[in-house]
């Protein structure tokens, strides 16, 4: 039986593959994915070949949310079983380094993540995946939520490096999915107050109705907020939003924009901020699942699109082609009929 993965030849083109069967290791799992959730990392290294450091040399498949069914297990493997349905943590850590023994396994420089150069993602038909990046899924859990597990756990990350407490009044920027996700969890831990900013009318609108308040950027320059969760990646918008935080206020800054960013430092030094980079994520992937299963942050909603296999391309280049779209999925399992 072929495996079939959506192989990125050379930019801006995807080529469906057999790709072989993946190695079972004592302590892997194969698992059959079921869902691929679509980021920005993977428009940019699909059209320009690079995101920040990390810069495509040679083929390579895509795709890093993802879900599925273990099929296959090693003989050490004790955590799941076949016929499990997982939610896959997309990122393998050496477990043997300084950063790995205090639990900052995210910060491992030996970290094997998927989709990031020269290591393939899970825009495949089965993989092989270590067990401890495997947790098992609820019944009632789709495996769309399950890979939405990945952006969610960004959102949880933002949500703890910015400190943020019950009864915060929060501020978003960046109404995209991780920025939706960031507010459903600032919400679910205690927020008493979250408003999101965009430009995009769309996609505030999808705020609106997840139940958030909303402003246009630009037309609100008040500073009454706790925390600000920059998720944008536009130039100014780190700076525009740190001026709106109040006396110990606390910023994460998830959205990285190309340019060189401006603080007036001078400035802000009377309110005493925080400013926390985050890098993806560590120690999420339970919280993310249990927020899902009870109902306390919708991320089925924000699926606006699903493609096969061999349509990655056009799920790829979808927010360039469908403005008003949220969340593209694709399902490695189908193709075009």
């Amino acid at each position: 039986m072929p495996n079939l993965a959506a192989v990125m030849p050379e930019l801006g083109y995807i080529e469906v593959r057999d790709v072989g069967e993946p190695e079972l290791s004592p302590r892997g799992a194969i698992v059959q994915i079921e869902a691929v959730g679509v980021c920005g990392s993977d428009a940019s290294y699909f059209t320009v070949g690079y995101v920040g450091d990390w810069i495509v040399d040679g083929p390579i498949i895509l795709g890093h949310e993802c879900a599925g069914t273990v099929v296959r297990i090693g003989g050490d493997v004790t955590s799941v079983a076949i016929g499990d349905r997982v939610a896959i943590e997309p990122g393998r850590p050496c477990r043997d380094c300084e950063e790995c023994a205090v639990g900052r396994y995210h910060l491992c420089p030996g970290l094997v993540f998927f989709a990031t150069p020269p290591h393939d993602g899970s825009l495949v038909q089965r993989m092989a995946i270590d067990e401890r990046q495997l947790f098992a899924l609820p019944d009632d859990m789709s495996y769309e939520e399950g890979a939405l597990c990945e952006p969610l756990s960004v959102g949880i990350w933002a949500c703890r490096r910015a400190q943020l407490e019950p009864g915060d009044r929060v501020l978003i920027t960046g109404a995209g999915p991780v920025g939706l996700l960031a507010a459903q969890v600032a919400r679910a831990f205690g927020a008493r107050t979250v408003t999101v900013a965009d430009v995009s009318m769309f996609r505030l609108d999808v705020a609106r109705k997840l139940g958030f308040g909303t402003e246009r950027v630009g037309d609100n320059d008040n500073g009454d907020f706790d925390v600000l969760l920059e998720c944008s990646g536009a130039p100014t918008a780190l700076a525009d939003g740190l001026r709106r935080l109040r006396g110990n206020g606390r910023a994460a800054m998830v959205g990285m924009p190309k340019q060189e960013v401006g603080l007036a430092l001078s400035r802000l030094n009377a309110n005493e901020l925080t400013i926390s980079l985050v890098n993806r994520y560590a120690h999420t992937w339970p919280t993310a699942v249990d927020l899902v299963a009870s109902g306390r942050v919708d991320v089925a909603s924000l699926v606006t699109h699903r493609f096969p296999l061999d349509r990655t391309a056009d799920a790829i280049m979808l927010p360039k082609h469908v403005p008003d779209s949220v969340k593209a999925v694709i399902t490695p399992q189908e193709l075009s009929a």
